[in-house]
């Protein structure tokens, strides 16, 4: 996501680079620049507009420093405004009340009974909830048995009755099945369109006034661009929604949507879904969105995923194991399921500052550890346990057995070898302090 503005935007910044200081003149050269970046993302014109007069205003009369560059000063000042555009700080869900009803709303096709499923994931194993979904979709063919379908892949029950062709009954009965069942959470699913129409809205205000609802989120697809922000205004002003949020921004997507949307209609979003699997669903954190789309990358984001996925138990048995050489293949293969749940691999490596840049038109598949997998699953359990047997005939063995070629085994094996030397080596403290003096020996000095 981003990468076109990201280049563009970078482009720009160049037209300052070298130059002594800011002035009207240049600024106004780079910011021409930038706003037609902003624009062929699909931001919204007054929005881009308004945003570069911004930035100009703050970066005219600026000092610039010795150790920064016109260019330099210029990416800040724009980081901090891209992530003002977006809201500055995220805004969580309103989750006070003992008993907290969220209404979902949006257009058919844009992932609302998906990302419902994700919801109540994300508030049953992030905020220890116990959601219950409610199917309120009485139009569209297999809306309840979709939303099933959803509830059980997220252990999470659902509420339906397909008899009942009341969406506001179905509410309302919704509700107090959850109340009279323990449930402490209640996310109700409603009807789409594939336009804003008048019957859609006259229904979904109608359920609204009929409950209590502490949240009423607006669902949108990000790769709608612009339309997607025209959409949340026509629902703000008949729903007055708390927050968006914003689907498939992993997709090919333009970014324009997540870049307008706070403006034009003052709310925020509030999450962003990042992939296929129900638990990609993130806090959307416009400062992190800021640096990702100025190609700095988003540590924080990626060390919290890593967190996620830690066990710290296991890391102290792994620890062990390495001090005593004795890390294995299915050591080596809980380390990559691990990674596998952290996300997509190519949005992961965008985290890291400078890789979104390097990573351009480079198709990173989320299936590059099948083969991997492949050959470990091959081996036999002695094989996995003590990877030093692995002779010639055990690897063609392996390789017949997970569809590859034998130099693929091979190479496998002679990476993993070498892994488990560095990690050895790294695990052991007096190997440690001597690679720390080495590398304090050969910096310079504090007089060179």
């Amino acid at each position: 996501m981003f990468e076109n503005l990201s280049e563009r935007l970078e482009r720009s910044f160049k037209i300052l680079k070298g130059q002594g200081q800011i002035t009207e003149i240049n600024v106004a050269e780079s910011l021409k620049d930038v706003r037609r970046a902003l624009l062929d993302a699909d931001v919204n014109y007054k929005v881009a507009k308004t945003f570069t007069e911004e930035v100009k205003e703050k970066a005219l009369g600026q000092n610039v420093l010795n150790a920064v560059s016109p260019g330099q000063l210029m990416v800040k000042i724009t980081q901090e405004a891209l992530a003002e555009l977006m809201g500055s700080e995220e805004v969580e869900l309103n989750l006070s009340n003992a008993f907290t009803v969220i209404l979902m709303a949006g257009l058919q096709g844009s992932g609302k009974t998906t990302h419902t499923g994700k919801l109540a994931h994300y508030l049953k194993t992030k905020k220890s909830k116990k959601p219950l979904l409610v199917a309120c979709d009485v139009y569209r063919p297999a809306a309840v048995d979709q939303l099933h379908v959803v509830g059980e892949q997220v252990g999470v029950d659902v509420f339906s009755d397909k008899e009942n062709k009341s969406p506001v009954d179905l509410a309302q009965k919704g509700i107090a099945h959850a109340k009279a069942n323990g449930n402490n959470v209640v996310i109700i699913d409603t009807a789409g369109r594939l336009a804003v129409d008048e019957e859609m809205m006259r229904e979904i205000e109608e359920i609204k006034r009929a409950i209590n609802t502490v949240e009423t989120l607006f669902v949108v697809d990000a790769m709608t661009g612009q339309d997607a922000v025209n959409t949340a205004k026509e629902f703000d002003e008949r729903l007055n929604f708390d927050g968006v949020i914003l689907t498939k921004l992993d997709g090919d997507t333009r970014g324009g949507a997540a870049l307008s949307i706070r403006r034009v209609v003052d709310k925020p979003i509030k999450f962003v879904g990042t992939g296929e699997k129900m638990d990609a669903l993130d806090i959307f954190y416009p400062k992190r969105m800021a640096d990702r789309i100025l190609g700095m990358g988003d540590i924080v984001s990626l060390v919290e995923k890593a967190q996620e996925n830690f066990d710290e138990e296991e890391a102290r048995k792994k620890h062990k194991k390495i001090a005593k050489d004795q890390f294995n293949f299915n050591d080596f293969l809980k380390q990559i399921q691990q990674v596998k749940k952290m996300g997509n691999l190519k949005d992961l490596a965008g985290m890291i500052p400078g890789m979104g840049k390097a990573l351009k038109g480079v198709d990173i598949d989320d299936n590059a550890f099948t083969p991997i997998e492949a050959m470990i699953y091959s081996m036999t359990d002695q094989e996995r346990e003590n990877p030093t047997i692995i002779n010639g005939s055990r690897r063609k063995r392996i390789a017949k057995g997970s569809g590859v070629e034998v130099q693929e085994v091979n190479k496998l094996i002679k990476q993993f070898s070498e892994t488990r030397k560095v990690m050895k080596m790294m695990g052991n403290k007096n190997n440690m302090s001597k690679m720390m003096a080495g590398l304090k020996g050969g910096m310079p000095g504090k007089g060179m």
